[in-house]
């Protein structure tokens, strides 16, 4: 269906993307994909191949053309362990092609897939309740919360059915189909809930004894721009979030800026009204009134919590194994054995966290052993290094004709390195990205790495950024530029500087040959 907020006759001024979109909706894609699989991608005209199949999921990639990706939506990052072998036998028919990356909202994005493939695809997720609709471009984004949510017991509030809640309402037919760009949507459930990064916000806040949730707007990032989300001045009861989360996106969908794309994410808009303004506008919209005046504060004070390794959960004698996921990837083989040691060991349930690594929960006491000395558990290792642990990187340009390097590939190379040299007393938060995008969230790194060029001995290489101070405790910072391009090669001498001189990180004596 055609937005009829975004006509092409009614609004000449529109920028090609926008025209495109608003010729054919991608959602009206879907019963002609076998069609369209059968003439093959290279038929597809630009506009289908690169954005309108992206409502549906599925994703063109330029570095490996014919091989499609596909991003799925898994609200509060919660996955069984019959959906991970399906998705395990999804990229196990790709061969070398095939792989899976679990991504910083939470969910999992399945490559080297071909067209073809996408018709029964799609019919096999929603006969086991995945789908991936809405999951690219111009749409609301995997709506995130506590990976641990019903099992921590540090909760405040159990963000499961919220987010749920929340999608389902998005997703339904009146849902909103034609943003001005992306927006993505975080629900806060405990202490650690640090999610500002995100252009809609709720973090729990007690009024008047009650405990529901203050609204934050306006986070993201951008090669333009970054911002922290910032107070909207309202506090909701839990069971408004959904309308309230529909009448923001309703607002942005008629207000945002659909000229310039460098300038139409959420914060833009609000920076052009003026907040208070932007909350009066937004506040109209609404069918019954919601929201009552609050002054920002929640009860989240500290950085999120790694989640890694044996963990007591709320329910007595059960436990959460959090296993460290080396850059997020994954392949056919570990999905299909992670599955399986979540059926035997758990309750066959997964949970996937923003630091893009995995948890087994509902694990009793007596089967702890046996998981702990699964050969599996000695590559996601629940007891990662003080580096490993929370090292977080994008796609990079293995698959992403953006990046400039390649990330999850030198991450590792480097990390292991630096292993080997430094001694670390606690863990160190490193982002790493491929292009000023900031998909990685280097901002957010106590360390963060963009890929880039710089010079060296007359010729152009291989580079990155390097970003210092990103905090997610309680008073909240971006990371700033400390060096503007560093070499690859000399990577590993420069960070090993920053570890000892900022991190309290100990040179390891020279290993004896």
């Amino acid at each position: 269906m055609t937005s009829p907020t975004t006509s092409v006759a009614s609004q000449p001024e529109l920028s090609k993307i926008e025209r495109a979109k608003a010729e054919l909706c991608g959602l009206e894609l879907a019963p002609r994909l076998e069609q369209l699989g059968r003439a093959g991608w290279e038929a597809l005209d630009e506009a289908t191949l690169t954005i309108r199949l992206k409502w549906l999921g599925i994703f063109f990639r330029p570095v490996t053309p014919g091989r499609f990706m596909v991003r799925l939506r898994l609200p509060n990052g919660v996955i069984s362990a019959d959906q991970l072998e399906l998705l395990a036998e999804v990229i196990d028919r790709c061969g070398d092609h095939g792989s899976a990356d679990i991504t910083t909202r939470q969910n999992i994005q399945l490559r080297g897939l071909l067209l073809e493939d996408m018709a029964p695809l799609m019919q096999a997720l929603e006969a086991s309740g995945l789908t991936s609709r809405q999951s690219g471009h111009d749409n609301a984004r995997n709506i995130t919360g506590n990976p641990l949510a019903g099992i921590d017991p540090e909760e405040l509030v159990d963000t499961r059915p919220l987010v749920m809640a929340i999608q389902a309402r998005l997703l339904a037919p009146d849902g909103p189909r034609n943003l001005p760009r992306k927006f993505n949507v975080a629900v806060g459930g405990a202490p650690d809930s640090f999610l500002l990064h995100n252009d809609l916000v709720f973090l729990p806040a007690e009024h008047n004894g009650e405990l529901g949730f203050t609204v934050l707007v306006g986070g993201f990032f951008s090669a333009q721009r970054n911002e922290l989300a910032i107070p909207l001045g309202l506090w909701l009861r839990s069971e408004q979030l959904p309308e309230f989360t529909l009448a923001v996106l309703r607002h942005f969908e008629r207000r945002g800026n659909r000229q310039q794309r460098n300038k139409s994410r959420l914060m833009y808009l609000i920076d052009q009204l003026g907040l208070e303004d932007y909350r009066a506008e937004l506040l109209a919209t609404l069918a019954e009134p919601a929201g009552l005046a609050h002054d920002g504060s929640h009860l989240v004070n500290r950085a999120p919590r790694a989640a890694l390794g044996v963990n007591p959960q709320n329910q007595e004698g059960l436990h959460w194994v959090g296993l460290h996921v080396p850059m997020g990837r994954l392949g056919a083989a570990p999905m299909q054995e992670l599955a399986g040691l979540a059926r035997s060991y758990g309750s066959g349930e997964l949970r996937l966290t923003e630091a893009q690594n995995v948890l087994i929960v509902n694990v009793p006491a007596a089967r702890l052993e046996a998981l702990q000395a699964e050969p599996l558990l000695q590559h996601f290792r629940p007891d990662p290094s003080p580096l490993q642990a929370e090292a977080v990187s994008c796609t990079g340009s293995a698959y992403c004709s953006f990046a400039l390097i390649s990330t999850k590939a030198t991450a590792q190379v480097v990390l292991e390195e630096l292993e080997q040299r430094v001694e670390l007393p606690h863990a160190v938060r490193m982002h790493w990205t491929g292009c000023p995008n900031a998909c990685g969230q280097p901002y957010l790194g106590e360390i963060g790495l963009m890929g880039a060029k710089a010079r060296q001995d007359g010729q152009m290489v291989e580079a990155v950024k390097i970003y210092l101070g990103g905090s997610m405790a309680a008073d909240p910072r971006l990371a700033e530029l400390h060096n503007k391009g560093v070499p690859l090669v000399d990577l590993p001498d420069v960070l090993e500087q920053i570890l000892v001189e900022r991190f309290g990180g100990r040179p390891r004596p020279p290993a004896v040959s």
